[in-house]
């Protein structure tokens, strides 16, 4: 398996897991009585369940896009970063005094 889809089923994993403490965060500290509805309705396994799986999404594609943005903070190349740097000589002058 390519490295690149470890990473994407390591982000995407860690993101669900992230968004299932959120969501048990969320129903035990009853946030706008989201905790209630879930426990006092027939429909609060879905409820729950969905707000699980829609924050998991959102958590997983931040967690992967986290990681591919630090891909390039890798310190194993050699060289100049961001292009060449070249000195170049600007002539500044002074503004005349009256």
């Amino acid at each position: 398996m390519p490295d690149i889809m470890r990473l994407y089923i390591r982000q995407c994993l860690s993101g669900f897991g992230i968004a299932a403490f959120f969501v048990a965060a969320l129903l035990y500290f009853n946030v706008s009585n989201i905790g209630y509805l879930v426990h006092n309705t027939d429909a609060g396994p879905l409820a729950a369940f969905l707000l699980w799986v829609f924050n998991g999404i959102v958590f997983a594609g931040v967690q992967f896009g986290i990681a591919v943005m630090r891909l390039g903070d890798v310190e194993d190349e050699d060289g100049p970063r961001g292009g060449a740097r070249v000195p170049v000589r600007v002539r500044a002058e002074a503004p005349k005094r009256r």
